[in-house]
């Protein structure tokens, strides 16, 4: 499958990058310690997308090492791991952040470093919903559910704001800052405290408060995960609507109706009907098979934001659909017979049943979605490459600080 036309490949050459961040923390704290400090550790050489990379390795070894010690999600981990969670957290954001600056320094700037940049969080969206709900010990259940929800919504309306706005847009409060930080230091608190269990405990209670009249039974009783998944709630309304705000009044400045930007959420919902419905008709999954499961709705995902970005860089028409779903849509499709025998008395036989046929079905999906997804990723990087006379992972024109004035000279 070809995913860069040819007639949109010119297009690739009126990239520029174009991004507002309105996040305090990032202005005064991050920025300051990434220029200053961080860009000098890396020589000329090194290429922005190794450096991007490289910081993505860092997230791999934590899930590996939640794997071995938290493969279910609701057990307590050794001390170093949590704080090991949030040191490899940590580098990566640093490491995701200095690339364009080495992008910059290097001039080494172009769309596949976008391309590049965005392909990485997206795939580290879904590993650090995996590390955050083995942190908090929500284990193989809605609430993770829930968590991968929120996650993959905010990073899916903050591309479709960019593709619409043709600008990168960060609020005060926004995932790739003051997430990653929050995120950061939940991992080291719960280093200290000695495991994800203490999240479990009432807010109330461990504070020591006492509860009041007007204090309702249920509130007082929210542990501290709940809480933050309050807190992660009111944030993710308070981004999307942000965006489409954002969108909208791009698209009437340029004279367009925000219906149809708006239709582009439509992908996402999708998707998120079915994912719910399959898990609730097969609970096997939900509680003891999630972990794949996950991987496969992540990499659905990134595929969709994938090609957002590609119809961004190439000034092409929105994508619509995704192919990675329809496997979704048999298998609601194959679980909702039996369900309905049972509950109307009319319906139709599965035909993977509910046992080891739905987890290989489960495993399927996911082989699926990383072929799918992979030959994207390898197909778009190596186009953008041979057209711009490019290498992905190193430099290929070094620059030359001279070079410059010489061929002015020469002119």
């Amino acid at each position: 499958m070809v995913y860069i036309r040819q007639d949109k490949l010119p297009k690739l050459k009126e990239y520029k990058y174009s991004a507002v961040d309105h996040s305090l923390l990032s202005r005064y704290v991050l920025k300051p310690f990434y220029t200053h400090v961080v860009i000098n550790c890396f020589p000329m050489w090194m290429a922005p997308n190794l450096i991007t990379l490289s910081g993505f390795g860092f997230v791999v070894l934590n899930f590996l090492t939640m794997l071995w010690y938290s493969p279910t999600l609701d057990q307590d981990c050794p001390r170093w791991v949590y704080a090991s969670w949030a040191i490899g957290l940590f580098l990566y954001q640093t490491f995701d952040a200095v690339d364009g600056s080495q992008a910059r320094r290097t001039r080494q700037s172009g769309p596949l470093g976008e391309l590049f940049d965005h392909g990485v969080d997206a795939v580290n969206t879904t590993l650090e919903v995996l590390l955050f709900s083995a942190t908090m010990n929500f284990g193989q259940g809605w609430k993770t559910v829930l968590t991968l929800f929120a996650s993959l919504l905010t990073f899916y309306v903050q591309t479709w704001d960019e593709y619409h706005t043709h600008t990168l847009t960060l609020g005060i409060i926004s995932g790739p800052v003051e997430g990653i930080v929050t995120l950061c230091i939940v991992y080291a608190l719960t280093a200290y405290l000695g495991g994800g269990s203490f999240w479990q405990q009432s807010l109330f209670q461990s504070l020591g408060l006492k509860q009041y009249n007007f204090i309702p039974t249920t509130l007082f009783n929210l542990a501290w995960n709940e809480w933050y998944m309050v807190y992660g709630s009111v944030v993710l309304v308070f981004n999307t609507i942000s965006s489409a705000r954002n969108v909208m009044q791009a698209r009437h400045a340029r004279g367009q109706k925000s219906r149809g930007a708006l239709l582009g959420l439509l992908t996402f919902a999708a998707a998120w009907v079915l994912i719910p419905a399959y898990l609730y008709l097969q609970p096997i999954i939900l509680h003891h098979h999630l972990v794949p499961f996950i991987f496969y709705a992540g990499l659905v995902n990134a595929y969709s934001v994938g090609r957002m970005i590609i119809s961004h860089l190439t000034k092409s028409r929105f994508p619509r659909g995704n192919v990675l779903i329809y496997p979704l849509i048999y298998g609601v499709f194959d679980s909702l017979g039996p369900w309905l025998q049972e509950h109307i008395g009319l319906g139709w036989p599965s035909a993977l049943g509910s046992d080891v046929y739905q987890v290989a079905f489960v495993f399927m999906c996911l082989g699926l979605s990383v072929g799918v997804h992979g030959s994207f990723i390898v197909d778009v990087i190596w186009t953008i490459c041979d057209y711009l006379d490019i290498w992905c992972l190193t430099i290929k024109y070094p620059y030359q600080p001279g070079r410059d004035k010489e061929e002015k000279k020469a002119e």
